[in-house]
């Protein structure tokens, strides 16, 4: 029988709690911009956005990919990026909103790879004794079986619709799918919703 490997005090924390450390000091950062923009200068808040703004979208999206974005609903990300970052008094900045799709899908694959090499190494079970997945067994078991039955498909149609974007990460990457198409996959759903969001935001706003 080989011996039982030991992990290190800090392996442990790494991997129980290093990406709820990342996504809380993402949300504090979050909350320290909307601060200094609603109390402090704001025109020293909005160079800083418009210096910044798309590192900081990429960061978040990648928390997003992840599963680990707790602070703010994905569906409004690229939406309040187009509407800040690229709208002018003459019109959408175009080569802006591509940087903002372009972030957005990068971050966002970036992120679900993350956790579908996870699930690829780890396994399930592995994933669901984590402190900072916060998917319970019967809403994975669902998935799995949605998988089970769509196949490969299912990854970039779970990704173009509400609420079930990155809920077939873990599923695919247990059984074992290859990373290249995981990715190719991945990117095409993402690529779409946000295509769908960013227009739907420059449609309405366009009406106001």
């Amino acid at each position: 029988m080989a011996p039982a490997t030991t992990r290190s005090p800090v392996r442990v924390f790494a991997e129980d709690y290093g990406l709820l450390v990342v996504a809380g000091l993402f949300a504090v950062l979050g909350v320290a911009g909307a601060a200094l923009y609603v109390f402090g200068d704001t025109s020293y808040a909005q160079s800083l956005l418009q210096r910044y703004g798309l590192v900081a979208l990429l960061f978040v999206f990648v928390l997003e990919g992840a599963m680990l974005l707790y602070f703010a609903p994905s569906e409004a990300l690229v939406p309040a990026a187009v509407t800040v970052l690229a709208g002018r008094a003459e019109g959408y900045h175009v080569p802006t909103v591509a940087a903002i799709l372009a972030v957005a899908v990068v971050g966002a694959t970036v992120g679900q790879t993350t956790l579908f090499l996870l699930a690829k190494r780890g396994g399930r079970e592995w994933l669901l004794e984590r402190p900072w997945f916060r998917v319970d067994e019967a809403r994975l078991d669902r998935f799995g079986a949605t998988f089970d039955r769509y196949g490969v498909l299912a990854v970039p149609v779970s990704n173009t619709l509400l609420f079930t974007r990155g809920m077939l990460t873990v599923p695919a990457g247990v059984a074992g799918m290859t990373t290249r198409r995981f990715v190719a996959l991945s990117a095409l759903g993402t690529l779409s919703f946000e295509l769908v969001l960013a227009g739907t935001a420059m449609g309405v706003l366009e009406l106001l």
